[in-house]
């Protein structure tokens, strides 16, 4: 995040110095202003410090968490309403620069107050505001028995960030009110440790499906982003979360491939571990996962980061039908509606909300169940994807 202040701390200038100008106008008092510049410099000082601070503590934690919330309560209304002066002043431009009319100025604090209630929705209720999302899928090459075929997708958990013990059960609700015929879960259990899933493995033990439930690492298991005192005490922990999925009823596939039978005929799951572009490990690896999967076998793949559908799946010279992917959690801020969506993660990730297909071969990156971070989400809401499994001719 540090290599990203530069840019943080432009936009938000920019935006300031627009937004005080209907503050100014509407104000009319010196005291607003001092107040308005005072939140401002102690917002920025307080998160800039905190980008520095060595991570570990859960205290230390919860304080960047609120501080991002607060620091998105006042970005994003001003984000999304300075464009209104700025066109007044285009058209100022053309007039002499006149005096601001006080009309743009209340229109400008009206669209920054509604934003405003959008963003509180968001860090209040929209970490468990879930959504279940749709698709059908069909291919020519499945089998006949898994026509009709469920799968329900979970992602990135991130159970170290859950405290609402209601708002959670919700959403596992929701996972078993869909009646998938499996529930696959594609990486982010914890946020580093596996000790963070000991409260919440009673409720999702009891997610349930008929033809079983399996799951994947993803780049937050292996407890890379925190400080061990030793090699081993790193493993341990691998070991233990890797013990954790078996509580909780998941098979973890950890690079290798298992078939689902049906009357006769069968699929084949195949999960990797985590690979993503960038600076994320790459520990997956596809080939030893596929190395005895019939070339004709069609093919499920649950891998964790979204990237390796470019870097590796698609132009690997075993055809992968379907990738299950999430990692992104589509930033936890964004827009979606009326069939437009866009977050900033897009300038980071192609392929980072929805379905994606390119050479017969489909992606589909979920949004997450949790968060992390952001103790909330803006216009991403959390969640729960079915897809269903179709013959066509």
């Amino acid at each position: 995040m540090a290599n990203r202040l530069p840019l943080i701390f432009l936009l938000w200038v920019i935006t300031d110095f627009y937004f005080y100008q209907a503050v100014k106008t509407l104000s009319g008092s010196d005291v607003y202003s001092w107040l308005y510049w005072l939140i401002n410099v102690l917002l920025i000082g307080f998160m800039i410090a905190a980008v520095f601070v060595r991570r570990g503590s859960n205290v230390q934690q919860r304080v960047i968490n609120w501080l991002m919330g607060l620091m998105l309560l006042a970005f994003v209304p001003r984000l999304f309403s300075v464009p209104v002066l700025l066109i007044e002043d285009l058209t100022r431009l053309f007039r002499g620069f006149p005096p601001r009319a006080y009309w743009v100025s209340e229109l400008t604090m009206g669209i920054a107050a509604i934003l405003s209630l959008v963003v509180l929705f968001g860090i209040t209720r929209g970490k468990h505001f879930y959504r279940v999302r749709r698709e059908t899928l069909s291919f020519p090459d499945l089998p006949e028995a898994f026509d009709g075929f469920t799968i329900t997708q979970i992602t990135d958990v991130h159970s170290g960030s859950f405290s609402n013990v209601a708002g959670v059960q919700k959403g596992l609700d929701l996972v078993n009110a869909q009646q998938s015929d499996v529930i696959l879960f594609t990486g982010d259990l914890v946020n580093n440790q596996a000790t963070e899933m000991d409260p919440w493995i009673p409720a999702f033990a009891q997610l349930k499906a008929p033809m079983g439930k399996y799951s994947i690492l993803g780049n937050h298991d292996y407890g890379d982003y925190i400080r061990w005192e030793s090699a081993d005490a790193k493993q341990a922990n691998l070991t233990r979360l890797k013990q954790v999925h078996q509580e909780i009823g998941f098979r973890l596939l950890l690079d290798e491939a298992i078939t689902l039978q049906k009357n006769g005929q069968a699929i084949t799951l195949i999960g990797v571990e985590n690979w993503g572009k960038g600076g994320f490990h790459k520990y997956g690896n596809l080939s030893n996962a596929t190395e005895s999967v019939p070339d004709n076998a069609f093919k499920i793949l649950l891998s964790h980061d979204p990237s390796h559908w470019e870097g590796v799946t698609l132009d690997h010279d075993k055809h992968i039908h379907l990738t299950l992917s999430g990692h992104t959690h589509g930033m936890q801020f964004g827009i979606e509606l009326f069939g437009f969506k866009w977050s900033p993660i897009k300038y980071v990730y192609k392929q980072w909300a929805g379905l994606y297909k390119q050479k017969g071969r489909y992606l589909y990156v979920n949004r997450g169940f949790g968060f992390l971070g952001l103790k909330g989400r803006i216009g991403i809401w959390p969640e729960i994807a079915v897809i269903t499994m179709k013959k066509s001719n």
